[in-house]
C-alpha cells in the first residue's frame, strides 16, 4: 500500500488528515505485527463482556437466574475461553475459529448458560465473511441460523420467540453485511492499486519507447548531417591536395569550400542539439531545411566535382514542412551516396515531382568513369538507406535503390511519399 504523504492530505481538514495518517500508521503496524491487534481484540472482549459475567452475573434479575444456569467460576472461565481465545486466529484461519466458537456456543446454550461473551460469535462471523471463502460463509450462516433459533427458544421465557429471532438475526445479518462491505471495499482498493501499478508500468514503457524513438531520430539526423558534409569535405580535400601541385588557386578554392561546408555542418548540428536542450529559454533556431534548400545542397555537391541536373514538377512549395524536410533528407542521402561511391566525375540527375497526393523523388547517377569503383552503395542495408526508408515510411511511402536497369554503370534511388490523409484525421499530412 502506498504511504500517505503530506500532498495526499493537503486538501483535507486537519482532523480528517490526522485520522487518515493515524489509520495508515495502524495498518503499517498491523502488517508488521498482526498478533498485536488480534490480542487487543481478545483483551477488549474479555474486559467488556466476560468480566461483567464473572463479577455481576445476571445483575440480580430473578427471571434470568431462574431460567438460565450459572456455572461455577471455573466452568464459566472455560466457556469464555472457548468463545474468546479462538479470536486470536480469526484472520489467519477464520473457518477454524468460527467452527470452535460455534461449537462452544452450542454447548453453552444446550447447558442453559447465558454469557455476554457470545458476542465473539458475531466477531467470528464478521471475520469469516471478510477473510474466508463465500462457500464456507454459506455453511456458516446456515449453522448460525440453527444456533440462533436455539437461543430464541431458550430465551422464550423472558422475551417472545419472534422478538428474539428478529434481534438475533438482525445482529448476525449486520455482522455479515459489515464484513461483506469491507471485503468489497478492499477488493476495489486492490483493483485500483493494481490498475495504478499497471498504468505506471505502461507510462514507463511509453517513456522508454519515446526515448528510443527520439534517440533513433537524433541518430538519423546526425547521420544525415555529418555523413553528407564529411563526404563533401573528404572529396574536396582529396581534390585540393591534387590541385595544390598543379593549380594552387584550385587548391585554395577547395580549402575555402571545405571551410564553408564545415561551418554549415556545425550550424546544422547546433540547431539540432539546441532542440534537445532542457533550458527554460531555448535559443532562437533557424527553420529546418526544405525543398527550397535543395539548390544550395546541389551547389555544395557540384563544388566537389559531380555534375548535377535538378528539376521539379508540381507545386512543391505547398508541401508541409515535415514533408519538405523528409524530401530534403532523402535527396541529401542519395546525393551523398553518389558522391561517395560514384566519385567526383559522375553525372547525377535529380527530379522531384508532386502528383496529386504523391511526391516522387528520383536520384540517378552515371556511376564512376571506369570500373575501378562499384556503381552504387556496396551495402544496400546500410544506415543511410535504412534511414531513407524510415523517413519515407512516416508518410506511407517506399524507397527503392539499385543499379540502373540498362547496360552500363549507374545507380538509382527512387522514393515515393503518400500524402493521402489518414481516416479520421482533420486533414494535412500524416
Amino acid at each position: 500500500m502506498t504511504p500517505v504523504t503530506a500532498d495526499d492530505t493537503a486538501g483535507m481538514s486537519p482532523l480528517f488528515a490526522r485520522l487518515t495518517r493515524g489509520g495508515q500508521w495502524l495498518r503499517q503496524a498491523d502488517r508488521a505485527r498482526p498478533w498485536v491487534l488480534d490480542t487487543v481484540v481478545v483483551v477488549l472482549v474479555f474486559l467488556m463482556f466476560c468480566l461483567a459475567d464473572l463479577v455481576h452475573g445476571h445483575d440480580g434479575r430473578r427471571e434470568l437466574a431462574a431460567r438460565f444456569t450459572r456455572p461455577p467460576v471455573a466452568g464459566m472461565l472455560a466457556l469464555q475461553a472457548g468463545l474468546v481465545l479462538p479470536l486470536l486466529w480469526r484472520r489467519r484461519n477464520p473457518s477454524a475459529a468460527f467452527a470452535v466458537i460455534m461449537a462452544v456456543f452450542l454447548l453453552q446454550w444446550s447447558l442453559g448458560v447465558l454469557l455476554r461473551a457470545d458476542v465473539a460469535l458475531l466477531i467470528a462471523l464478521y471475520s469469516l465473511t471478510l477473510h474466508g471463502t463465500l462457500r464456507r460463509l454459506a455453511w456458516a450462516c446456515a449453522v448460525t441460523a440453527v444456533g440462533l433459533v436455539l437461543v430464541a427458544v431458550r430465551a422464550s421465557a423472558v422475551v417472545s420467540v419472534w422478538d428474539a429471532l428478529f434481534f438475533l438475526f438482525s445482529a448476525a445479518i449486520a455482522a455479515v453485511a459489515v464484513g461483506m462491505a469491507v471485503r468489497i471495499r478492499r477488493a476495489q482498493l486492490a483493483g485500483l492499486r493494481e490498475r495504478a501499478a499497471r498504468l505506471e508500468i505502461e507510462r514507463d514503457q511509453r517513456s522508454r519507447l519515446a526515448a528510443a524513438t527520439e534517440r533513433t531520430r537524433v541518430a538519423r539526423e546526425m547521420h544525415d548531417i555529418v555523413g553528407h558534409n564529411l563526404a563533401v569535405m573528404i572529396t574536396l580535400a582529396d581534390a585540393g591536395a591534387y590541385a595544390c601541385d598543379v593549380t594552387p588557386e584550385r587548391g585554395k578554392q577547395a580549402l575555402l569550400l571545405i571551410g564553408d561546408t564545415g561551418r554549415q555542418a556545425l550550424g546544422e548540428l547546433r540547431r539540432m542539439l539546441g532542440v534537445l536542450r532542457e533550458e527554460a529559454e531555448a535559443p532562437a533556431l533557424s527553420p529546418q531545411p526544405g525543398i527550397v534548400d535543395i539548390d544550395a545542397l546541389c551547389a555544395r555537391i557540384r563544388s566537389a566535382g559531380p555534375l548535377i541536373t535538378y528539376r521539379t514538377a508540381g507545386d512543391t512549395d505547398a508541401l508541409d514542412g515535415g514533408v519538405q524536410l523528409t524530401v530534403y533528407r532523402i535527396v541529401q542521402e542519395a546525393l551523398t551516396n553518389s558522391l561517395k561511391h560514384a566519385g567526383a566525375d559522375t553525372r547525377v540527375r535529380l527530379a522531384i515531382g508532386v502528383e496529386g497526393a504523391r511526391v516522387r523523388i528520383r536520384v540517378q547517377d552515371t556511376g564512376p568513369p571506369d570500373d575501378s569503383r562499384p556503381a552504387g552503395p556496396p551495402n544496400e542495408d546500410g544506415h543511410g538507406l535504412a534511414g531513407m526508408r524510415e523517413r519515407a515510411a512516416l508518410y506511407g511511402g517506399t524507397v527503392d535503390a539499385g543499379p540502373v536497369p540498362r547496360p552500363g554503370r549507374g545507380w538509382a534511388v527512387q522514393a515515393t511519399l503518400d500524402l493521402t490523409p489518414l481516416p479520421g484525421s482533420e486533414g494535412g499530412t500524416p
